[in-house]
């Protein structure tokens, strides 16, 4: 959200503050999939099931002291850019954030087949990580990135936050069903044994079989875990990137 620069008045701010917590016009609406959101207001929200993908850096602390600053920031713009295409490319994606080296998407998964499409987005930023990594050696960037993925599926209300009336808000997802691909995408390649790719145990049982082949179950963590691929990618690594 950029800023505009309007003076804050505390005595405007606490009758919002009151307003937001006593309205009874405030109407939270169960819906079967997430609405667009042009629909939302800041006195309405809706209940949906949706499915959140996470991806971030793993070991991103390091990098600063190991790239310069101008390095570092193509990096960060080439990994970005590209988990952002690889997001937005699903028609099902509702939002799309970057926070620091990560990127997350919430998507709207009302059948189970749109669960599926959501664990081909992490292959497909699986199967990216590899070509950035190859292009980077390329280039003489001598310490490769690796990605941790989280997804997860669950309820979450979607509203609309921000400054009523300056033109500053933004969509907001409460719920688990963030914070927890977000967890999972953190245990994601945390360690030599641990690969990428990383679900909830409810995002698993909505795959279909063939996907859920590609997964293992981590007892101690309680999820299911692999390192799986975009197979058009991996063809077309094997052909170009030798």
């Amino acid at each position: 959200m950029d800023s505009n620069h309007k003076s804050y008045n505390h005595v405007a701010s606490a009758a919002r503050i009151k307003e937001y917590l006593t309205s009874a016009q405030q109407n939270f609406e169960e819906v079967d999939s997430l609405p667009d959101r042009s629909k939302l207001t800041f006195s309405n929200g809706y209940y949906a099931n949706c499915s959140a993908i996470f991806v971030d850096i793993r070991g991103s602390s390091k990098l600063p002291n190991h790239y310069k600053r101008p390095r570092l920031a193509r990096i960060y713009r080439a990994y970005l850019s590209e988990l952002v295409a690889i997001f937005n490319g699903d028609s099902n994606t509702r939002e799309i954030n970057i926070a620091g080296d990560a990127t997350w998407a919430v998507i709207n998964t009302p059948y189970k087949t749109d669960i599926d499409g959501v664990f081909s987005l992490a292959a497909q930023a699986n199967s990216m990580a590899k070509v950035l990594n190859y292009e980077m050696r390329k280039a003489y960037y001598d310490l490769p990135i690796k990605v941790g993925i989280g997804m997860s599926w669950g309820r979450a209300l979607m509203i609309k936050a921000g400054y009523n009336g300056s033109g500053i808000n933004d969509v907001v997802y409460m719920g688990d069903v963030v914070n927890q691909a977000a967890k999972l995408a953190n245990y994601g390649n945390s360690n030599w044994n641990v690969p990428a790719i990383v679900t909830s145990s409810v995002f698993y049982e909505n795959l279909n079989k063939e996907n859920q082949k590609l997964l293992n179950y981590n007892y101690g963590r309680q999820c299911y875990t692999g390192d799986v691929i975009s197979i058009a990618m991996e063809e077309w690594f094997e052909e170009n990137c030798k």
